[in-house]
């Protein structure tokens, strides 16, 4: 399928916005997405017209604002191939997902001298959950190494695999070198020495298809905000059986089942980790960002990013001491680079000036510089309504700007 990238454009306004008056190239995609028109409709229409508190309620607006919700969680639960809505629990996003299982689970579970396996490519988000409950548990945390090509060491990961080894928890595709691990292949493994699977999807649930089932995983996790949805909401996947044995995260309202003074019992699936008044608007708006993606088709969209690419790649490549940082040959759309003697943040500065985002820093992922002797990257990400025109605008920005630096 041919993508209309003209008329996607003219889906998603901020895409219209002047920067220092230049039209805005947005190539910051990895730290959160744009909104598309429908989205941004949906969440507008609640407030307006729809405003009203959910699973509480028996009058008009608030059993409209439930149907609306958990019409959103059944469209999730579809997206990803789960087998019941129930083990679809909706988080304030990836990193609350995280904690979550680190808090319940790793709770309930870890033993001193249990391990827990990371990998060298991870977000903070995905380390420093484990190591709060490793430290309260006296567990360990262990690192998977990772080889000069951004790619796991899967002999070194099964060596770390023993039978102290409780919970792995890896990411899909890396926020910062765009890797996309074998993650199918890496949960097995984990399997076979009874350790569960948590799969960190934030960055490639707006890339790839994610089938829960297909990947046996016990957790997966995910925001809204990574695939054209609402900040302030994300999902937690997890199979019923475990979600079933550990405790709730947070205690509150709609998450009990009867209260007294004395002691409470709690509420059944998915509201048992839901306490509160949730982030409803941002849930009904889900489910518009979910169905835009589904339209355009994922594997549609994959095939776009990747010539993306590869024709950014190629020509960041021309630059003269510019290094592509992460040449996994299996890759998103996400490429971190470092120009000798120039700081990324310079970089990023005058590429502002020129209308032109990017990231710059060490996006969250500090043990990765390190594997790679950096302080810093500059990233450039790429989503389905970003065009050659924009990635030729970026590499003129560049070379006007090293010739400032």
């Amino acid at each position: 399928m041919q993508l209309d990238i003209n008329k996607i454009r003219k889906d998603f306004p901020l895409l219209s916005r002047t920067i220092h008056g230049k039209k805005i190239v947005y190539l910051d995609n990895a730290a959160s997405t744009l909104k598309p028109q429908t989205v941004i409709d949906k969440l507008t229409n609640y407030y307006t017209l729809e405003t009203a508190n959910i699973h509480r309620g028996i009058h008009y607006l608030s059993d409209e604002g439930t149907t609306k919700y958990e019409d959103s969680r059944s469209t999730i639960k579809n997206f990803i191939n789960a087998k019941h809505s129930h083990e679809v629990i909706f988080t304030g996003g990836t990193t609350d997902s995280i904690n979550l299982v680190a808090q319940t689970y790793g709770r309930q579970n870890l033993k001193p001298g249990d391990e827990i396996l990371i990998s060298t490519m991870e977000h903070h988000s995905n380390i420093v959950p484990w190591q709060i409950i490793a430290q309260e548990k006296n567990a360990i945390v262990k690192e998977i190494p990772i080889d000069d090509n951004g790619d796991i060491l899967i002999e070194e990961y099964k060596k770390l695999l023993n039978k102290k080894t409780k919970i792995v928890a890896l990411t899909h595709i890396s926020n910062t070198i765009g890797t996309i691990n074998p993650i199918k292949e890496l949960i097995e493994y984990a399997h076979q020495v009874g350790a569960i699977f948590l799969v960190d999807a934030a960055q490639s649930i707006a890339h790839t298809k994610i089938d829960v089932q297909s990947l046996n995983c016990d957790f997966l996790v995910f925001s809204s905000h990574k695939i054209y949805g609402p900040t302030g909401i994300g999902i937690l996947y997890g199979k019923e059986d475990l979600l079933n044995s550990i405790p709730p995260y947070k205690g509150g309202g709609n998450m009990i089942e009867k209260v007294s003074i004395e002691r409470s019992s709690y509420n059944e699936l998915p509201h048992k980790f839901e306490a509160g008044t949730p982030h409803i608007a941002g849930g009904i708006a889900f489910k518009d960002a979910i169905n835009y993606v589904d339209n355009i088709g994922l594997d549609n969209i994959a095939q776009y990013e990747e010539n993306l690419r590869q024709y950014a790649t190629n020509q960041l490549q021309q630059i003269n001491n510019l290094k592509v940082i992460g040449t996994s040959k299996k890759k998103s759309s996400i490429l971190s680079f470092d120009i000798k003697d120039i700081h990324p943040h310079d970089l990023g500065t005058l590429l502002d000036r020129q209308g032109i985002a990017v990231r710059t820093g060490h996006h969250c992922t500090q043990p990765l510089m390190k594997r790679y002797n950096l302080i810093a990257t500059t990233r450039a990400s790429f989503s389905f309504y970003n065009t050659k025109e924009e990635i030729d605008l970026l590499i003129t920005g560049i070379n006007k700007s090293l010739t400032m630096l």
